[in-house]
């Protein structure tokens, strides 16, 4: 009997730990706060690096970052940002981990008027993913009318590395958009699930 063979968007360029993270997350709809924190970390965090290279360092964030618990990461100082440029297991540079703290403190006035991180980044996409319809990898934009105003309106509470790229990016990887490409299992809204709430 022949193996079936599985389609998958281009970018995965067939390695495990892409495959792995296509399969089961990007442009999977996501609610949890302390994961739509971490994607939003990430995303500003790969800014001029590749997508693996994060990957491969993920568990090391979630460890160095206390799961990425916003109200611990708020309260950084000092000596715990030495700590983190200090720690090879992440991305030490010191712009990053200065607006990760930055962003952190924003999450938290926004929760404030919204009632939730997850209320206000899904107000850019009316609640509800937004399907798109990419025949190939080229087609996938790196920018968008709602990343564009995401950013913008982000940029103006004092978020840091959410550039409409970055915001573009973010909005896929939690699912507000689903761009995987026509031809991949995972497109479609039907095939938008996630197997663990918490992607573990």
């Amino acid at each position: 009997m022949m193996k079936k063979i599985v389609k998958r968007c281009a970018w995965t360029n067939n390695d495990e730990l892409m495959i792995a993270y296509h399969d089961h997350e990007w442009g999977v709809p996501l609610h949890d706060e302390n994961r739509l924190f971490e994607f939003l970390i990430l995303e500003g965090a790969q800014a001029g690096l590749s997508w693996l290279t994060i990957l491969k360092k993920r568990e090391n964030y979630r460890r160095a970052y206390d799961d990425f618990d916003v109200n611990k990461v708020a309260g950084y100082k000092s000596r715990k940002i030495g700590q983190l440029l200090n720690d090879p297991g992440i991305v030490r540079n010191k712009q990053k981990i200065s607006a990760s703290i930055v962003n952190a403190k924003e999450v938290i006035r926004v929760r404030k008027e919204f009632g939730s991180l997850d209320a206000y980044l899904w107000g850019f996409v009316g609640g509800r993913p937004v399907i798109s319809k990419r025949k190939k990898m080229s087609d996938i934009p790196s920018h968008t009318p709602e990343s564009d105003a995401m950013s913008k309106d982000m940029k103006r509470r004092g978020f840091k590395f959410v550039g409409t790229t970055i915001c573009c990016a973010f909005m896929q990887a939690v699912g507000m958009v689903n761009d995987h490409e026509a031809s991949c299992f995972k497109y479609g809204p039907k095939r938008a699930s996630r197997d663990h709430q918490d992607n573990r």
